[in-house]
C-alpha cells in the first residue's frame, strides 16, 4: 500500500516549513513533497500521486479568493491566518473525501445563488481578468503584468480594456481606488 502523500505549494519556503510542520506533528507517516512554483507543482504531480494538493492557503480575504478557487477545482480553502488546528481539521476532510469549507465561505457561496445579480463587478471578472485588475491596483505596468503572467502585451490590454467596461470605472487610478475600496489588495 502507498503512503498518503501531501504536496505543499507556496513560493515562501518558511510558509511550506510552517505547514509541513504543523502536519507532521499531527499526521505521522505522511509523506511530504514541497514545490515553491507552478512549474514545480505540474513536475512532482507528473511523478507521483499526491491525496492532497488542492486546498487553497491565502492571504486574501475568503470572500475575495475563496469562490473563484473552488471554480478553479479547489477542494479546500483556508485563509493564512487560520489556526493551526484548523489546518489539519482541513486536512483531515480532504483525506476522506470531503471538500472543506468554512461556515463563511459557504455562507457566501449560498447568498451568491441566491443573488447571483448582486455581485460586486470584481465577482463578474474571469480568473485572468480578476488576476490582472489586482496587478494592476499594485501598480503594475502593463508590460510587468505581461512578463508575469507570461502573456502577450496585448492580451492584457485586452483584459484591462473588459476590466474597465464590467466595472464601469475609466482608468488604472480608478481601479486601483476600487481595489483598495473593496479590500482587494
Amino acid at each position: 500500500m502507498e503512503p498518503e502523500r501531501i504536496l505543499i505549494a507556496d513560493d515562501h519556503v518558511v510558509l511550506r516549513a510552517g505547514i509541513k510542520h504543523i502536519l507532521k506533528n499531527e499526521l505521522p507517516g505522511m509523506e511530504f513533497g514541497e514545490a515553491a512554483s507552478a512549474v514545480e507543482v505540474f513536475r512532482m504531480v507528473r511523478n507521483k500521486k499526491w491525496n492532497i494538493l488542492i486546498l487553497v492557503f491565502s492571504v486574501y480575504r475568503e470572500e475575495i479568493v475563496a469562490v473563484r478557487a473552488f471554480k478553479a477545482g479547489a477542494s479546500g480553502y483556508l485563509s493564512k491566518d487560520a489556526a493551526g488546528t484548523e489546518l489539519v481539521k482541513a486536512i483531515h476532510q480532504l483525506l476522506a473525501g470531503r471538500r472543506y469549507i468554512t461556515i463563511p465561505v459557504a455562507e457566501l457561496m449560498a447568498s451568491q445563488l441566491e443573488n447571483p445579480e448582486n455581485k460586486s463587478p470584481h465577482e463578474r471578472l474571469s480568473d485572468r481578468e480578476y488576476q490582472t485588475l489586482l496587478h494592476i491596483a499594485s501598480g503594475f505596468t502593463l508590460s510587468q503584468i505581461a512578463f508575469k503572467l507570461s502573456l502577450a502585451i496585448s492580451t492584457i490590454s485586452t483584459y484591462r480594456a473588459r476590466i474597465l467596461e464590467k466595472t464601469g470605472l475609466k482608468n488604472n487610478a480608478g481601479l486601483t481606488h476600487y481595489a483598495i475600496d473593496n479590500k482587494l489588495i
